[in-house]
């Protein structure tokens, strides 16, 4: 690269630097677009609305509810992926969705959950179900008992898969409105039947009964047999979307009445919000700083193209209105850990060239060449977890995972094109001594493997400590974990204050004290925008521990006590909402070893790294429950950041023995192989974990309380990830490759 060509570069850098800048912090235009403050985030940390349906069932079973909450989940995750369903007492369910203001408009475009029914023209005894006089408003003239026992009913809510408004070209090319539908199994059997008998009866229709009154009646123009059915005759968009939406909501099997809905505030509150960024902040500049003092020159880029990694992040969490919650925030956290270790990966290469005598433009150059196989292997395992994640995932998980994604995506291209360029530029201007850009010493291999006997027995017990805490506080307390509302439900408490409180009020006056009554340091209190109420959710209480609370809040607000009610509500994370999270974590691991196999020629390396993974896990797990951490939607995250933190380490050392493997000869001493690779590769794995744990701790020091139950088992599993990372892996390697000498 030129001189002219590389002060050119290093200007547009400084201007792209601050134009982003600008633009997450300000925004552009007179609404900001762009800027962090705009950013989609969830109920925890800016509100929305909360909507409370009543079965009209009396006394509903609870698979019936289960299977309700669960399907209303999937309906309500098209506002947002962080959306939450619950049960409340025995027959309601509360419904509660980030980031919006307007309960009315929610409440209209998601309709009233009710009865759906495909109902045929004619019952077995050729008389009409329904009819019309003007061909539009059609007339039931049996009741649906009656059309039960008659067989004419043709589908029923449960037997829709899927209901969605498309736009398709007819016969002569002009786009019309259409609603596809898909079918379960059963429902496809059943309607190839139906449908056969209206087509033979010429074209006769089937019509679609939603809450009292016909949504649609199409005619029937062929048999379908596939269990995939298209509507037409929509005058528009609007109609289309309206049928698709009333089709999906009648899915659910049982019919639902709006009990009452509010606009509520953010869980967490401002506090929580402003201390997290301060956190950020406070970290973010202290690892460009450490950066800068290890490396150099190479440090001052790699903080520009870390400044920019941050900017350009936040300004597509707004681009791809991704919601943002405490969870994506670890997704943050780790994607600017990884980001940072791409960096330490490059440089710490250029530097071992210049200790080799190479030239610094040598040396340079291949750094990112050498460096290039490590970072690519380490963020795609990564990016493969997020994408079945994201693919079979719910609620926060989803949300986790998109961030993530993104994170990853953005942070290599920063490290191998944004860095890339500064680099080059930078040598281009005239910055080209040594002296500037450091050199590494050659070590002499440190004997890791000799103490893997030790390493494995540690391990062994800190693995094992998980299950046989679990087994005592399970035996001592009745519950092996410290499950979170989250996770085994709990007590709403609505309390309705004499005066208004502010979120940051509520946060220091009332979250104390109901902390201190319960005992529980992961309460989410929410409050009704427009009125005195609050709601307050934790743990499931007794009735003692109720009547305490009621009259701490008396004794402490002067509240009526008459204004206090308490209600019991089920945990957001069903059953099916779990076994997906569990199924995707499953599928993620197995998908990763294929590609580390794939990538490695040798199942060794894929089964060590997993192993190395369950052995995080676990630790991390153990920390749960000796410390009786709350393990609510944030030990989720938490478990998922370990795993991707971890995989990224492993693949780093993998990769330097693989590089070692092919330059050893025939002769190679593997035991030599695995230590020198180690110690190679020890500066970047003490860097890496030490400027990741810098983010996390100053997110513990400065968050709240709930946010410091957060970061603490993540600081567990960043030093748990280092350690495996050096001290299991290329040991476990080395055993399975000795042991198991067969490929």
């Amino acid at each position: 690269m030129k001189k002219s060509r590389g002060i050119l570069v290093l200007i547009l850098t400084v201007f792209m630097t601050a134009f982003l800048a600008f633009t997450s912090a300000v925004g552009l235009g007179p609404t900001g677009t762009g800027a962090a403050k705009n950013i989609k985030r969830g109920l925890d940390l800016s509100g929305g609305v909360s909507i409370t349906y009543e079965a009209s069932k009396k006394n509903p079973t609870d698979d019936e509810m289960s299977d309700t909450i669960y399907k209303l989940q999937k309906r309500v995750e098209n506002y947002s992926s962080e959306a939450q369903v619950y049960k409340e007492g025995d027959n309601r369910i509360n419904v509660e969705i980030p980031d919006v203001t307007d309960a009315n408009a929610i409440l209209e475009e998601l309709g009233t959950p009710g009865s759906l029914y495909f109902i045929a023209h004619k019952g077995s005894d050729g008389t009409e179900n329904y009819s019309t006089t003007d061909g539009v408003t059609y007339t039931l003239n049996k009741t649906i008992e009656e059309l039960e026992e008659d067989g004419s009913i043709v589908l029923t809510g449960t037997d829709v898969k899927t209901a969605s408004a498309q736009v398709v070209q007819d016969d002569l090319k002009n786009n019309t409105n259409v609603v596809d539908l898909t079918l379960t199994k059963d429902g496809t059997d059943k309607f190839a039947e139906a449908t056969k008998a209206a087509y033979e009866d010429s074209h006769d229709s089937i019509g679609i009964y939603y809450d009292g009154e016909f949504v649609s009646v199409p005619s029937v123009n062929a048999e379908i047999k596939d269990g995939k059915a298209q509507i037409s005759g929509m005058k528009n968009a609007e109609e289309a979307e309206s049928l698709a939406s009333t089709i999906r909501i009648g899915g659910l099997k049982l019919e639902l009445k709006e009990l009452r809905s509010n606009v509520v505030a953010a869980q967490l509150g401002e506090e929580a919000i402003a201390t997290s960024l301060k956190a950020a902040a406070i970290g973010l500049i202290l690892v460009i700083l450490f950066m800068i003092l290890v490396y150099r020159v190479p440090g001052v880029v790699a903080g520009v193209a870390l400044i920019i990694y941050t900017c350009l992040d936040l300004i597509c969490l707004n681009a791809f209105d991704l919601t943002l919650t405490l969870p994506g925030v670890a997704g943050i956290i780790l994607s600017i850990g990884m980001a940072v270790d791409a960096n330490v990966i490059i440089y710490a290469r250029i530097q071992e060239e210049i200790s080799a005598g190479k030239s610094v433009q040598t040396a340079i150059k291949s750094g990112f060449q050498k460096a290039f196989s490590a970072i690519l292997d380490g963020n795609v395992t990564t990016l493969i977890a997020a994408f079945v994640l994201n693919w079979l995932g719910t609620g926060s998980v989803k949300g986790f995972a998109q961030t993530l994604a993104l994170g990853i995506v953005l942070s290599m291209f920063t490290a191998l094109v944004v860095s890339r360029f500064v680099m080059y530029a930078v040598y281009a201007v005239g910055v080209r001594d040594k002296k500037f850009y450091g050199a590494k010493k050659e070590r002499e291999p440190i004997h890791f493997l000799a103490k893997k006997k030790i390493f494995f027995t540690i391990s062994l017990i800190l693995v094992l400590s998980a299950p046989v805490a679990m087994i005592i506080f399970g035996k001592t307390t009745g519950s092996a974990l410290k499950y979170s509302l989250e996770f085994q439900g709990g007590t709403s408490t609505n309390v309705t204050f004499k005066e208004d409180m502010t979120i940051q009020e509520i946060d220091s006056k009332v979250t104390p004290v109901v902390e201190e009554v319960t005992g529980d340091k992961n309460i989410q209190a929410t409050k009704v925008v427009g009125s005195n109420q609050v709601i307050i959710k934790t743990i499931t209480l007794d009735v003692a521990t109720r009547e305490k609370l009621d009259n701490a809040l008396v004794e402490n607000f002067d509240v009526d006590p008459d204004l206090i009610t308490s209600e019991s509500i089920s945990s957001t994370v069903s059953k099916e909402m779990r076994s997906d999270a569990v199924k995707a974590v499953i599928i993620a691991t197995i998908l990763m070893l294929l590609y580390i196999w794939f990538r490695f020629k040798d199942i060794r390396f894929a089964g060590s790294a997993v192993l190395a993974l369950i052995h995080d896990v676990l630790v991390v797990l153990a920390f749960y429950a000796i410390a009786r951490v709350s393990v609510g939607t944030t030990f989720i995250a938490c478990m998922l950041t370990i795993v991707g933190y971890s995989i990224n380490a492993t693949i780093v050392i993998f990769d330097r023995i693989r590089e070692n493997l092919k330059t050893a000869g025939k002769k190679k001493d593997l035991e030599l192989v695995v230590n020198t690779s180690i110690t190679q590769t020890l500066t970047r794995s003490i860097y890496t974990s030490l400027t990741t744990f810098i983010m996390v701790f100053f997110l513990f020091v400065l968050g709240v309380s709930s946010v410091r139950e957060f970061a603490m088992p993540l600081m567990v599993g960043i030093v748990c990830g280092g350690y495996s990372s050096v001290c299991i892996t290329g040991a476990l390697w080395y055993v399975m490759r000795t042991k198991l000498k067969k490929k």
